[in-house]
């Protein structure tokens, strides 16, 4: 008997969490559904060496397990059973990782193990919601169509993700050359004038004395300045792992002009998409939300959805306590109520989030729109100030000497 630490929810949505003894983590799940629990996580105490062997393993991508689903799903709806698909799978793998994750759901399958609780086995591979997912897929005996909604979902979501992290790519290698340019013309160039300044032996200006101060302290202290970098971030990460500081930069995230937008339509869209994916798959409405919301990022707009759960226990409704704590755009908000009140809240969702994914990509363009100039104008600005620098010594210079 091994003691093993779970998660899992109530019918009414509430979290519990505790600890088991059982013979497997298949024995663990059937207990806690045994007691009308719906298991999340299942894990045994882990040695410091486990651990460690756990961090060096080779993890699942998200484009992997999105094809993986995609690939499972064609199969099991061709009529194949779950084993023959995985086989299949393992003799078209290429990838070792990947291989040695579906050889270990296979052989976990053959040994009468769900396929859910297969997957809860593999050391966190696999998110907390595709696992629940799929055990609702196996409770209703649709794991194809389940299968298939999660790909569907899964597809989304990286598409969403690709496109904001595409449209970042240029203004980042702008943002890397400008800085480099800057960084090479107060290294390289200054210098050279600053031989002649201090021939000339006379007070240099103002301006002139800052950029040559800053170009000492780039050719001359760059190490002091990379172990500062590196400390700051230090210290921003350990401060940003506190709640209430979280708290406080993600609701200042929230007001800036454009980026504020931009998170609040990307929260949406993804908390949006998976609550419909999980009320398609015959998830009660309390136990998707408190799935579904562990998606948001943002640790204000987590506070007012979490807030929103607690009263829909208390059955006050979805979208009357969502426009109250104003936790989603005015669009989203009046097409989840309507959706509420006529019975289909799944397809509402599905259609808010189609909505935000667009919106997510006007946002992103529009911001880029701004973005690209305002650097290009910042660097020439800043080009322009260090050449004037030079210019009022060299000016300065001449004026002496007639």
């Amino acid at each position: 008997m091994s003691k093993f630490f779970y998660k899992a929810v109530r019918p009414d949505g509430e979290l519990v969490e505790g600890e088991l003894e059982a013979s497997d983590e298949t024995a663990v799940v059937r207990q806690l559904q045994g007691d009308g629990l719906i298991p999340i996580e299942t894990r045994t105490t882990k040695s410091l060496m486990s651990k460690l062997g756990r961090v060096r393993k080779q993890r699942l991508t998200q484009k992997e397990i999105g094809i993986l689903t995609r690939e499972l799903a064609t199969l099991l709806e061709a009529g194949m059973t779950l084993d023959r698909s995985m086989q299949i799978l393992i003799d078209l793998t290429e990838a070792e990782h990947l291989s040695r994750v579906l050889s270990d759901l296979q052989d976990r399958v053959r040994g009468g193990a769900t396929f859910s609780s297969a997957l809860d086995a593999q050391d966190g591979q696999f998110p907390r919601l595709y696992i629940n997912m799929v055990r609702a897929g196996e409770a209703s005996g649709a794991l194809d169509q389940v299968l298939d909604r999660l790909a569907d979902y899964l597809e989304r979501v990286a598409e969403l993700r690709q496109t904001v992290t595409s449209a970042l790519v240029y203004p980042s290698i702008l943002l890397f050359v400008a800085g480099l340019s800057v960084i090479m013309l107060l290294v390289l160039v200054v210098p050279q004038f600053t031989v002649l300044f201090e021939d000339m032996g006379e007070a240099l200006p103002l301006p002139t004395q800052i950029v040559v101060a800053t170009g000492d302290l780039f050719r001359n202290y760059w190490w002091a300045m990379l172990c500062g970098i590196a400390l700051i971030a230090v210290v921003v990460e350990r401060q940003l792992q506190k709640p209430e500081v979280r708290a406080r930069v993600d609701d200042r995230l929230l007001t800036l002009p454009l980026f504020g937008d931009l998170i609040w339509k990307m929260e949406t869209a993804r908390l949006c998409h998976t609550l419909a994916t999980l009320l398609k798959n015959g998830l009660p409405l309390m136990s998707a939300l408190t799935l579904a919301k562990e998606v948001v990022s943002n640790q204000r707009l987590l506070a007012r959805i979490t807030e929103a759960a607690e009263e829909l226990k208390h059955g006050r409704g979805l979208a009357g306590p969502l426009v109250r704590l104003e936790a989603l755009p005015d669009l989203a908000l009046q097409m989840i109520r309507v959706g509420e009140e006529s019975g289909s809240l799944d397809a509402m969702l599905a259609k808010v989030a189609s909505i935000y994914d667009r919106e997510t990509r006007t946002s992103v363009q529009r911001m880029l729109t701004l973005l690209e100039p305002a650097l290009i104008i910042g660097l020439g600005v800043i080009v322009a100030g260090i050449i004037m620098s030079i210019l009022m010594a060299i000016l300065g210079a001449n004026e002496l000497v007639f």
